[in-house]
């Protein structure tokens, strides 16, 4: 009997500290969830904002502008982690010239379905905003333009001011006004994405990317006619950690151009045509300092362009161009596929005399650049500075062969010192070898990646 109650008293603590433990459980599960709940409903991690529904009407007569800047504001100050602004297909939105500001709580997305316009002209641009941008994006870090829909820069009218080259009478160049807009700026911005967009006729250039840093630029399709002024695709300056891949580019002026202070650019997979081709520059202009470096293009395709690949500099100027590969291009009909130019000048007297000064161009590598070229130039032309030689110019595998007719053009050199790696096509004799003493003990070229 002894061992029976013994027994019954340690089956009841069991039995109880059982139950204490399952209650325990069950307290701590359902405090566990409330808390997952209770985060979840605070911070979303998407938003979504619709134009429409910020009173944009999208019937491309009405002014939305400022929908979309209450959009903008809206998202900016939102607390979710990813933050996307619509422009709905089926749409045509009317914007006036505007900046859209950060710095932004989250990361935006831009999402262009529809289309966005500016005014159309000169004539019904506003009155107090500047003609020189369109849509400015400004200290933004973190952020994607995107979208299946299309940009339109509406520029036919800009074009023919009679300021524009060849517009004026009996084909002339005539004074007057001649700002005309770019259609998308970035500013002091970074981690920005531009992707699978349509962007056409930009009244001047249609990217610009000023003082920005990791800028990935991804599938764009950029259009303009072969005769529109001034219309590049896409512009950097000042900027760093730059790619541009998979995109196609015809237009008036250089596919893509690259000015003063970029360096850590990769551009890969580039179509262009007709249009200026891909330019480093031009650099140096007003006796400026110019400073680029780190530049690699590569597996693209130039079709019936005035140049292929080029770097273009002002006499008077200082700085470098150093580090640059251009490499695995293809030339189709293109007037002049390899350039350096270092007497770059767009402008009559005094502006364009000789001067002392120049901007250095060394370590330059061109490989594997094959294809066809117009007759009406060299395939090779290596212009360098009477004062301040081309130093370390490299070529190798390169083939190109006249787009009509069996005349193969002589290269064209103008004190460029470099080598050959391989034999090319047509032959190169005119580089100069070794390294020039002038340049030895001159620090024109320095450059920092402050510069």
């Amino acid at each position: 009997m002894k061992y029976c109650h013994i027994s019954a008293l340690v089956f009841c603590i069991f039995f109880l500290s059982l139950i204490l433990s399952i209650h325990a459980r069950h307290h701590f599960h359902k405090k566990h969830r409330h808390s997952h709940s209770h985060k979840s409903s605070k911070t979303p991690h998407n938003s979504t904002f619709d134009v429409t529904k910020f009173g944009a009407i999208g019937d491309g007569i009405t002014d939305d502008t400022e929908s979309f800047k209450m959009a903008w504001d809206t998202a900016c100050q939102s607390q979710s982690e990813f933050n996307i602004i619509i422009a709905p297909k089926g749409f045509s939105f009317l914007i006036q010239p505007t900046i859209f500001t950060g710095p932004c709580h989250g990361y935006l997305v831009l999402k262009v379905d529809g289309t966005i316009m500016p005014p159309d002209g000169p004539d019904s641009w506003p009155k107090n905003n500047s003609k020189r941008q369109w849509l400015v994006f400004y200290r933004i870090n973190g952020m994607s333009l995107e979208g299946s829909g299309l940009i339109d820069g509406r520029g036919h009218k800009w074009w023919e001011l009679p300021c524009k080259p060849h517009r004026g009478p009996n084909g002339t160049t005539a004074p007057g006004p001649c700002d005309s807009p770019f259609a998308i700026n970035f500013f002091m911005s970074s981690n920005l994405s531009v992707q699978e967009l349509r962007v056409k006729d930009s009244p001047q250039i249609h990217f610009r990317f000023d003082a920005c840093r990791s800028v990935h630029i991804e599938s764009i399709y950029i259009t303009a006619p072969r005769l529109s002024p001034n219309t590049d695709g896409i512009h950097i300056e000042n900027s760093s950690d730059v790619r541009i891949y998979n995109t196609v580019i015809s237009n008036g002026d250089d596919c893509v151009s690259i000015g003063t202070g970029c360096y850590d650019v990769d551009i890969k997979n580039i179509t262009c045509g007709p249009g200026h081709g891909i330019s480093i520059g031009s650099l140096g202009k007003y006796n400026t300092r110019a400073c680029v470096s780190n530049i690699t293009v590569r597996d693209s395709f130039m079709q019936m362009t005035e140049n292929g690949v080029r770097i273009k500099t002002w006499q008077g100027g200082s700085g470098s161009v150093s580090g640059i590969t251009f490499s695995n291009i293809h030339m189709e009909n293109v007037r002049n596929p390899m350039i350096i130019d270092q007497f770059y000048c767009l402008s009559e007297g005094e502006r364009c005399s000789n001067k002392t000064s120049a901007v250095v161009v060394s370590d330059i590598l061109y490989t594997n650049i094959k294809g066809t070229y117009d007759i009406r130039n060299p395939p090779m032309s290596f212009a360098c500075s009477d004062t301040v030689p081309c130093t370390n110019l490299t070529l190798s595998d390169i083939e190109l062969l006249p787009d009509q007719g069996n005349m193969v053009l002589d290269p064209f050199c103008w004190n460029a010192y470099g080598d050959l790696r391989t034999l090319t096509i047509p032959p190169v004799f005119c580089l100069l070898d070794g390294f020039p003493q002038s340049i030895l003990h001159n620090d024109i070229a320095h450059c920092s990646r402050d510069s």
